[in-house]
């Protein structure tokens, strides 16, 4: 009798951790199936999810890639790319041109009623041919993982739990890609490849979202024409410009690179801009010698608005002036095409890192905004643009303006202010100048198109344009949306409160200043 007491009370001891080798075991291999058929389920996607397809006198390879962001990828030959954040998760879209048939073609450019024809059937096979991809996708995945799992476990039960397994991964991917879809992302292309093209298959401003039938057949007409794009990059049938959209090519720090004029003079026509502003720094060391760069602003056949910059002396100043094409603005309110802008020079003069000013913080500068734009309140002038070079002393004018334009950072960015002012700060339009080799890598050309409304003068949306520096040939184009434009501008409602003590700036500017080393 004792000793089965004594058995039994031992069983539990014994018994345990036979239950957790066990319970191991069995995790174990939960994890092995399931590995082995998301592995086998990749496998048969990437597999699978291609197909090649006819559009119009091409074909288009659709594809689907594993990914971390997502999105969506339009290749054109021998144009570039369009990227689309059309939506989110670890599968991305691939289509590419990648065969055409010239005889088609030429049918199709020299017939009216063929390209009419074609708006409806392009959408019509890529729906086609979207739909193949993703059959042939889950019936690859599903099949591959099934074998995979039968192959390495031998066992059919555990060749259906993959299966189960990655039915369950696809419905996820489903679900996630539904959630995170993004219909503005057609509107709001990333484009990589050949410039001058550009403003041809982006299109105009909120058109590709607001009439997207007459996207449809721009689509159509594209397509139609893609033995000339193959015969020669500039033929893209061009979109015929909206009368109710103003365009303004927003430039900055040139810095005294003559490639800048021509960067500056193809983007002008191609995207039929309306006037340019310039928000300052012209030059480097506001020398008189400099003053002749002032020279090409004549040639660019549009209104150009100025305000100085810190690099910027008052000879450079009346250089731009006296062009006959020039609005120069300093602490003055002019209205050019229909916008009424505010401009006000640089209250500094700082062309090195000896000269007076240059350790003006971004406190002062900010309540020397602030007081500029108390002033024109005071007036009850209400300016469509502000711009100011420093985008510190911009920010003193938020709440008064929908719009304050700068530069200075040498770097484009853009944020919206609580009073629902937008402070846009651009890039450097000549790449820093010669600042732009004292980094590894040059300093990109950027520069921007505002797209305004001519009815209420408010910003609709832009395009960053984004070129390689020094040596570099890249291009790009970003589209962006103004989400609400007409929103209501409010004052600051805790305005800033001035330092203790106020700068002092020079009340008498030189005429011409000798050249001197450049600043960093």
């Amino acid at each position: 009798m004792r000793a089965t007491v004594r058995r039994l009370s031992t069983f539990p001891a014994k018994i345990g951790p036979k239950l957790n080798r066990l319970k191991a075991r069995r995790t174990t291999q939960v994890l092995l199936v399931t590995s082995v058929g998301l592995l086998g389920g990749l496998l048969g996607l990437t597999l699978g999810g291609h197909v090649v397809t006819p559009v119009g006198p091409t074909d288009v390879s659709l594809a689907l890639r594993p990914s971390w962001t997502g999105g969506t990828t339009i290749q054109i030959p021998p144009l570039g790319a369009l990227q689309l954040d059309t939506h989110w998760g670890p599968i991305a879209l691939e289509a590419s041109v990648t065969n055409l048939r010239p005889e088609e073609a030429r049918k199709l450019i020299e017939s009216n009623n063929e390209v009419d024809q074609l708006t409806n059937q392009v959408g019509a096979e890529l729906r086609h041919g979207v739909v193949v991809m993703l059959l042939r996708a889950l019936a690859l995945t599903l099949a591959f993982a099934f074998l995979a799992s039968l192959i390495v476990f031998r066992s059919l039960r555990k060749a259906l739990a993959s299966l189960a397994v990655n039915l369950t991964a696809l419905v996820a991917l489903t679900l996630l890609t539904w959630a995170t879809f993004n219909p503005q992302a057609l509107a709001e292309p990333r484009y990589t490849g050949l410039l001058a093209n550009a403003p041809q298959v982006v299109g105009d401003a909120r058109s590709i979202v607001e009439r997207f039938s007459a996207y449809r057949a721009q689509l159509a007409r594209l397509v139609g024409n893609v033995s000339r794009l193959y015969a020669a990059t500039s033929t893209l049938p061009t979109y015929e410009p909206d009368p109710s959209t103003l365009r303004v090519l927003h430039v900055s720090d040139i810095h005294l690179n003559p490639a800048a004029w021509s960067v500056i003079r193809s983007v002008s026509v191609q995207f039929q801009v309306d006037l340019i502003i310039d928000s300052g720094d012209l030059t480097d060391h506001g020398s008189k010698p400099e003053d002749r760069f002032a020279a090409d602003i004549a040639g660019l056949k549009v209104p150009y608005v100025f305000v100085r910059g810190n690099h910027d002396s008052k000879s450079t100043q009346n250089a731009v002036a006296a062009q006959k094409n020039a609005v120069v603005l300093d602490d003055k309110l002019q209205e050019v095409e229909g916008l009424r802008i505010y401009g006000v020079g640089d209250p500094r003069f700082t062309p090195d890192k000896s000269t007076r000013d240059d350790n003006v913080g971004a406190d002062q500068l900010r309540a020397l905004g602030t007081a500029q734009a108390q002033k024109l309140r005071a007036t009850g002038t209400t300016p469509d643009i502000a711009v100011i070079h420093d985008p510190n002393q911009a920010e003193g004018f938020s709440g008064l303006t929908p719009l304050a334009l700068s530069g200075h950072a040498h770097e484009r960015t853009t944020k919206l202010l609580p009073t629902g002012t937008r402070l846009f700060i651009q890039g450097s339009t000549g790449g820093a100048g010669l600042r732009g080799l004292e980094h590894e890598e040059p300093t990109p050309i950027e520069l921007s198109v505002l797209y305004f409304s001519r009815a209420t003068h408010r910003l609709q949306g832009w395009d960053d344009l984004r070129l390689g520096g020094l040596g570099l040939t890249s291009a790009q184009i970003e589209r962006h949306l103004e989400p609400k434009p007409d929103r209501a501008i409010t004052p600051p409602t805790t305005p800033p409160t001035p330092p203790p003590t106020s700068p002092t700036f020079p009340s008498q500017w030189p005429s011409s200043t000798p050249p001197r080393s450049p600043s960093p």
